[in-house]
């Protein structure tokens, strides 16, 4: 083996090594800061999509673009469990004189 493949097989082990430590931490506390996680997807933000429920062996859709994994309904895909801000409006009853 050359220098140049050792170079890239190192490279990648330490890209694997760092993936496996940042998991691990995440698994630990993750960095939602405040929220909790998300129940539906337990913190990752995908789901599986609905394609791949009702397929024959084959996966890929717009919507997941061929992964099989789709952004969380529950949590719009930021893996936490905060609350959706929504704007009431309330309307004032007119008085209606007889």
């Amino acid at each position: 083996m050359g220098p140049i493949v050792l170079t890239q097989v190192a490279t990648g082990l330490g890209v694997l090594a760092g993936a496996v430590l940042v998991k691990s931490v995440m698994d630990q506390k993750p960095m939602a800061g405040p929220f909790q996680r998300c129940p539906t997807c337990n913190g990752t933000g995908r789901v599986t999509c609905t394609c791949s429920r009702w397929s024959d062996g084959d996966v890929g859709c717009r919507t997941c673009a061929g992964s099989g994994r789709m952004a969380c309904s529950s949590c719009g895909g930021s893996g936490t469990g905060r609350p959706i801000p929504v704007q009431i409006s309330v309307r004032q009853p007119t008085n209606r004189s007889p």
